[in-house]
């Protein structure tokens, strides 16, 4: 079995899918798609643990050789993201079960747990497929299911919040597979490996570029990169409290590694960065982010809504640390996509317990939880303390690493840019802590603590922020050798 690592991790989620909505039981449905998400986070292990060991990873669907053949490629880089999506996969089910009981109505529980699957399918589909098409199909797969997760929101704006990303993440999705068919058109392959060969033989021609930007812009607007981020704060307003959480931690990290794997493995640094002056984009955009989405966040007064503003600011982040194209630069993306789904993961987890118990998230329904829900709001600060970056928490880590690739470069005002996005970031969380602990308020009247089954979940991601931000050999290491594999450079 452990040569069918890199199919079954997609497949065996895929099968659980329609499982979960044939039993028509919200707790069995809820057992059918923890026992895929826990397997999915095995085989994730396994992928990683023999891709370090091995190398690279091919797996020839049906013995049909590539480009014929469907091709599954594993590497240090999709292992890493792999490993992200199954990670945050097993850890929201659990949550799941207590929060969306609570949020739904139980008809819709199974139907819930079938879309879910789906998206984790189709996000695991992205990191694996070595076939540019197949890019596109998995990415339908789980924007389709994102939607119709979003949509079950029990506000009704969650349905306005998902057809809005429906019609956005449409145009992205349109342009991807123009900039895929430019590509096919020029080269008579979707295999990526075949299409680094050939397209610099034809990298002169005026289609090329052309494919390039479709490319570049409909990804972009998939991983909500300033400006094409529009779509992002409804979507994690009004969703379910674990969709929140499974989405943020999850979609716009594997948007961000199509972005890593196409830039670098299919058209190459030297045609990205040389001929397309991509650095001249990309790092522009990040800044702005930074800066304006984490003002935007300081006047926000719903959580949810500041959460989801943060998290375009942390895109700028990643995104940083690819324009800048280097080896640390990329690590320091890389690193971060691992490190920000664990710090959102418990901020929109504990966000749901919040809702759980007080029916709103918006700060002044937050006054007094400092004392009526000791544990669920020292999660929300060991999450918030990780996204400002202070030490001993993930945030810091990769941030460091953002600082030392821009001095790396000479680039010192883009270092000071990051250290200003870490300062605006104390400015939002500390208006939800001061208002949870330090309000004027009382103690809200019969609030209390959530349950184990909500808090387990949200403090194992507490914990793994501290626990990696203490001892970051292995993040580091596996993020070092993702980024060795995107560059082409040697260990």
């Amino acid at each position: 079995m452990n040569e069918h690592l890199p199919v079954l991790v997609v497949v065996v989620p895929l099968i659980a899918a329609p499982i979960a909505a044939l039993v028509n039981r919200p707790r069995i449905s809820w057992a059918v798609a923890l026992g895929a998400c826990v397997w999915a986070l095995g085989a994730a292990v396994g992928l990683v643990r023999r891709v370090l060991a091995e190398g690279v990873i091919r797996y020839e669907l049906g013995d049909w050789a590539a480009p014929i053949g469907i091709e599954y490629v594993v590497d240090a880089a999709s292992a890493w993201v792999v490993l992200i999506v199954a990670a945050m996969g097993a850890a929201v089910v659990p949550y799941a079960r207590a929060s969306i009981e609570h949020e739904l109505t139980p008809d819709r529980i199974p139907l819930f747990y079938t879309a879910f699957l789906l998206c984790l399918s189709g996000l695991l589909g992205i990191a694996v497929t070595g076939d540019a098409f197949n890019v596109f199909v998995f990415l339908e797969i789980s924007s389709l299911s994102a939607y119709v997760l979003i949509a079950l929101g029990r506000d009704r704006r969650a349905l306005t919040a998902s057809y809005q990303y429906l019609i956005m993440g449409s145009v992205g999705a349109t342009f991807i597979v123009i900039g895929i068919g430019l590509m096919y058109v020029m080269t008579g392959t979707l295999n990526m490996a075949d299409l680094a060969e050939r397209l610099p033989a034809v990298a002169g021609t005026r289609t090329i570029p052309v494919a390039f930007t479709f490319l570049t812009v409909g990804i972009t607007l998939k991983l909500a990169l300033f400006p094409l981020h529009l779509w992002l704060p409804n979507a994690y307003t009004y969703a379910p409290s674990a969709v929140t959480a499974f989405i943020a931690a999850t979609a716009t990290k594997v948007a961000v590694y199509m972005l890593l794997r196409f830039f670098f493995t299919v058209f190459g640094a030297a045609f990205s960065y040389d001929v397309m002056q991509l650095d001249r984009i990309l790092i522009p955009l990040a800044l702005v982010a930074i800066l304006t989405m984490s003002l935007v966040a300081i006047y926000q007064e719903n959580v949810k809504r500041l959460l989801a503003y943060s998290s375009v600011a942390q895109i700028g982040y990643m995104v940083l640390g690819i324009g800048l194209g280097s080896l640390l630069g990329v690590t320091a993306g890389l690193l971060h996509l691992f490190n920000h789904a664990l710090m959102k993961g418990a901020l929109f987890m504990a966000m749901g317990c919040v809702t759980y118990r007080v029916g709103s998230v918006r700060i002044e329904a937050m006054a007094g939880l400092g004392r009526a829900m000791p544990w669920t709001m020292a999660a929300f600060v060991v999450g918030g303390l990780s996204l400002i970056g202070v030490p001993l928490t993930v945030g810091f880590i990769s941030k460091w690493y953002l600082v030392q690739a821009a001095l790396e470069q000479g680039m010192w005002p883009v270092a000071v840019v990051v250290l200003v996005g870490s300062l605006l970031a104390v400015v939002y969380v500390w208006k939800v802590v001061e208002v949870a602990y330090f309000g004027r308020s009382p103690a809200p009247e019969g609030v209390r603590e959530a349950p184990l089954g909500l808090l387990v979940p949200t403090w194992t991601l507490a914990a793994a922020n501290l626990y990696f931000g203490i001892d970051a050999g292995l993040a580091t290491d596996v993020a070092t050798r993702a980024a060795q594999a995107l560059l082409g450079v040697l260990p």
